[in-house]
């Protein structure tokens, strides 16, 4: 906890830092074109205002924007220094802000786009074990977070285009609703859903967000709607698949009750093939001593923005932030998520659903 407490008290900081920066360049171009200095001091504030707007109208993605707008002048202004060290000038305050600003405004509209435009992505998994079948398809959706920057309505949508990958399961790995998703949009994405052809199932688990922080009352509606739709809700859960395959479900890293996963795995069988659906990331030393062999997970959203997702990993909060990771003869995924939660931006990062195909190892 203290480790975020210093992150925020860190970002308050460079907010503080950069307002008393802004408001003194902006004082300095406004004395260029107005004489009186009470009215130039009065419109210098004018971005302290825009940003105490900003935070009224949506608080997270104001500061989210401003600390990129720091981030971003700070190396601008740094690579002025460098230069004219050497050309022996005075770096130009106005011209590093407006330069920062444009950089920062084509940065965030290509994290927004991010955010919003959705990719299919696909893995493919080889396996010495018997699976029965050329190719075992799993499509893969994470952290919708319905209701923040895709409803309900939207998200159905996309039911349509993994149809036609025609998956033999489908699986959901947490974090599908949010404490502020509408009722309606639980229906009508839970209904999507619904929708789904696959061979074998679509398997759920719950993530950190889909029980409620502060709306406790979502978790029972979740519930009932994914089994009015024949979506199986798996708590530290087994499953066969196939007869050649075996599907674990696990509670959220964030239940106090959840059963170990050397636990849950002792009396499978290794001989087929076993999959866990874990939301967050962050118990791979021992879903390897279990020998597992794939662990799909999401919770991350890819790290987010640059560099939460180094922060996240050297703190310990997760094993892996994103991608396809082998160790001994477990596969890791972590997806990035379908959508995203309150933060509306994605830097070095994407929106997408996953394909893993897994087939038999040949040669």
């Amino acid at each position: 906890m203290w480790v975020y407490l210093l992150l925020l008290g860190v970002v308050l900081i460079l907010l503080i830092i950069s307002l008393v920066y802004i408001v003194k360049v902006t004082r300095k171009i406004l004395t260029k074109y107005i004489k009186n200095k009470i009215i130039t001091r009065i419109l210098s504030y004018i971005p302290i205002l825009l940003f105490g707007i900003g935070l009224l109208i949506d608080m997270v993605n104001t500061i989210v924007v401003v600390v990129h707008l720091i981030v971003i002048v700070f190396i601008i202004k740094l690579v002025f220094v460098i230069i004219n060290q050497f050309a022996k000038k005075k770096t130009n305050e106005i011209i590093v802000l407006v330069i920062g600003i444009i950089v920062t405004t084509i940065v965030m509209i290509h994290a927004y786009y991010q955010a919003y435009h959705v990719v299919e992505t696909n893995y493919t998994v080889y396996t010495e074990k018997e699976i029965g079948i050329d190719n075992f398809r799993i499509v893969q959706i994470s952290d919708s977070h319905i209701g923040s920057t895709m409803n309900g309505d939207e998200f159905t949508n996309y039911m349509v285009k993994i149809n036609s990958l025609n998956p033999d399961i489908v699986v959901i790995t947490g974090d599908f609703i949010d404490d502020n998703t509408k009722t309606s949009d639980i229906e009508k994405a839970s209904s999507g859903l619904g929708k789904l052809v696959t061979k074998e199932g679509v398997y759920f688990i719950f993530g950190n967000h889909d029980k409620g922080y502060r709306n406790k009352n979502q978790e029972a509606k979740l519930r009932d709607e994914l089994k009015k739709n024949n979506v199986i809700v798996l708590e530290d859960a087994v499953v066969e698949i196939a007869n050649k395959f075996i599907l674990v479900g696990r509670k959220d890293a964030s239940d106090k009750d959840r059963v170990s996963v050397i636990e849950i795995t002792k009396d499978l069988d290794q001989n087929k093939y076993i999959i866990i659906l874990d939301h967050q990331p962050n118990d791979y030393d021992n879903e390897q001593k279990a020998n597992v062999d794939l662990v799909l997970s999401g919770h991350t959203h890819g790290g987010q923005l640059i560099p939460l997702g180094f922060f996240g990993k050297l703190l310990g909060a997760n094993d892996k932030v994103y991608g396809m990771e082998q160790r001994d003869n477990t596969t890791f995924i972590v997806n990035s998520g379908i959508s995203d939660w309150s933060i509306k931006f994605k830097t070095g990062t994407k929106s997408e659903y996953g394909v893993i195909d897994i087939k038999k190892k040949t040669g």
